[in-house]
């Protein structure tokens, strides 16, 4: 086989509480890519649309995990060529940077008769963030790669724990304007009180044990942010009337997914994700802000190889 399409999905980091260390992966919406396996050491790379995204492949997000997977390969005499259909708006704040950069890693490990591991595909795919976002984090890869959510306890060495989670229904909504990962990083406070350390420390493992012991109740209570929401929801117009509204509606609670601008609500049923989407919609509406709305269950699988 020289040549396979895959199904790349979005991806929400941090979960509220879980800067960098958590990430959940989404059924929709997904990149398409398609990969072409080739007889010479290179990377060439295709766009279907329009976002005018680097052709060089140091400075793709697709590209430069590629290129370290070759370099990984020595002296073997194979590349790729890769056509990227985008579907996940960069600069939304729900892993597309992390969508090409996982798609295209496994793509080339399919067509490499899955040389490499899952985590060994982590580590090249980070260098797409590194290209994105200046900095290495894992916390829309490892999602992405892996399915459902995740838990990266450390990035060097890269140690990954999936977490098991009851059924959820995920309600997005993506204000058209655009967050850089690398100006919210920026504005971020370099230092954190302690008792807010406290305070976010106990969210995220409520949060973890909330998931594995499907405890709807736990899982909202967690769902609490101390240090970083407080920031970076003053670059969302409408954020907090969102949150309370949307949790008004029933859901179990949400936040900035990612680095935003999107914003993402846990519930416990397709009806309540649906009522939160008109909640959202009302109020950007009322705003007189562009937006998108998803409405989506969790991801079990991860990137997906088309049969």
């Amino acid at each position: 086989m020289n040549e396979v399409k895959i199904y790349a999905p979005a991806t929400i980091a941090n979960l509220v509480c879980g800067f960098d260390v958590l990430g959940m992966c989404l059924e929709e919406p997904c990149d398409i890519m398609e990969m072409k396996l080739l007889g010479e050491k290179k990377v060439v790379l295709h766009s279907r649309d329009g976002f005018n995204l680097p052709a060089d492949p140091a400075q793709n997000t697709a590209g430069a995990p590629l290129l370290a997977m070759l370099e990984e390969l020595g002296q073997e005499q194979v590349g790729f060529e890769l056509t990227i259909e985008k579907h996940i708006k960069p600069g939304s704040g729900i892993g597309s940077s992390a969508a090409s950069a996982a798609g295209a890693v496994v793509a080339a490990n399919h067509l490499l008769g899955n040389r490499f591991s899952k985590p060994d595909l982590v580590r090249f795919a980070m260098l797409g963030e590194k290209v994105a976002s200046g900095v290495k984090h894992a916390d829309n890869i490892a999602p992405c790669i892996y399915g459902g959510i995740t838990l990266i306890r450390s990035i060097f060495p890269l140690d990954i724990i999936t977490i098991p989670a009851p059924a959820l229904h995920i309600t997005v909504v993506h204000p058209l304007i655009e967050v850089r990962t690398s100006d919210a990083r920026q504005i971020l406070r370099k230092e954190v009180l302690l008792k807010d350390a406290i305070r976010q420390w106990g969210n995220i493992a409520g949060l973890v044990a909330g998931f594995m012991k499907s405890d709807y109740a736990l899982i909202g209570r967690s769902l609490e942010d101390v240090i970083i929401e407080p920031v970076r929801s003053m670059l969302i117009p409408g954020f907090d009337e969102v949150k309370n509204s949307c949790i008004a509606a029933g859901a179990l609670g949400g936040g900035i997914s990612g680095s935003g601008p999107s914003i993402f609500m846990l519930s416990t049923s397709q009806q309540i994700a649906r009522s939160v989407e008109m909640v959202m919609q009302e109020i950007f509406d009322r705003i007189g802000l562009a937006y998108h709305t998803y409405v989506t269950s969790v991801n079990t699988q991860g990137v997906r190889i088309h049969k």
